[in-house]
């Protein structure tokens, strides 16, 4: 009979514990959905239309990126596979399937030596000319596509300033109408507020400035592959190599500089 109250005391001290410990975790798990509500309360909300429009335009970035990883790589431009087949084709003097299977091959590669094969019969000097025109054409199209990247990451800033700039203004304006200044927290908090659309701008724009200097530093070594694999290729058709074709009746043979890669566009 004189250990039942203990007993109770012992039950009752545990489940005073067990309610605390409760408590405190419910009490730890609302702080921090308050303070994930919060951050994006002043991280996104706050920022009104201009943060929301350089929220959308990271999505563009980022929807960019991955279709550049996707087709600007060697598997797409100077495939091996198709180089191997190609000049299967050309020393067996198999023109004819050699056209066909360019024409059909989407890589830049196959655009450029069916652009050669093409001219065949107008001479080494065309088919270079001829190749040299379609690299040029393949490479300003992946340059101009990649280009978004680049106005991305060059307005995107400038579009974060203009929302700080004007953000400031409405302040001081409010600050003007009051005839005073707020506290110092009020004045914080405000000038935080404006400042998260420059912190949106610049987040977007690092990232897309410098996949725009990878992915165009790529283009270049590509294209400077792709020269250099096409200029072996068409080897064969140079006057006075091995087992040429013979030229066509008047024409001097001479040898021609070889393909020149290309070379991106200079940046502003």
């Amino acid at each position: 009979m004189s250990s039942r109250p203990w007993t109770w005391l012992g039950t009752i001290g545990a489940s005073a514990l067990a309610t605390a410990a409760w408590a405190q975790t419910a009490t730890e798990e609302v702080a921090a959905k308050t303070s994930e509500a919060n951050w994006f309360d002043h991280f996104v909300v706050s920022g009104g239309a201009i943060a929301y429009a350089i929220v959308g335009l990271s999505f563009v970035a980022v929807a960019l990126m991955v279709e550049h990883f996707i087709t600007i790589r060697r598997k797409t431009i100077v495939a091996p596979q198709s180089a191997e087949q190609l000049r299967a084709f050309i020393e067996r003097k198999k023109y004819i399937d050699a056209i066909q299977y360019s024409a059909d091959d989407p890589t830049m590669l196959s655009y450029v030596v069916n652009a050669g094969l093409l001219e065949a019969a107008n001479g080494y000097a065309a088919m270079q000319r001829a190749m040299e025109a379609a690299l040029e054409e393949r490479s300003s199209r992946l340059f101009r596509k990649i280009e978004y990247l680049s106005i991305i990451g060059n307005v995107s800033p400038m579009i974060g300033l203009f929302g700080t700039v004007y953000a400031m203004i409405l302040m001081f304006g409010s600050i003007g109408e009051r005839g005073r200044i707020p506290e110092a927290d009020v004045v914080a908090a405000q000038i935080s507020i404006a400042l998260v659309a420059t912190f949106w701008g610049l987040l977007v724009a690092v990232p897309s400035l410098a996949a725009f200097g990878w992915f165009r530093n790529r283009i270049d070594v590509l294209a400077a592959e792709c020269a250099i694999s096409c200029d072996r290729l068409m080897t064969v058709f140079r006057p006075g190599a091995a087992h040429a074709p013979s030229a066509p009746a008047g024409a001097a043979p001479r040898r021609e500089p070889a393909l020149a890669p290309a070379t991106a566009p200079v940046q502003a």
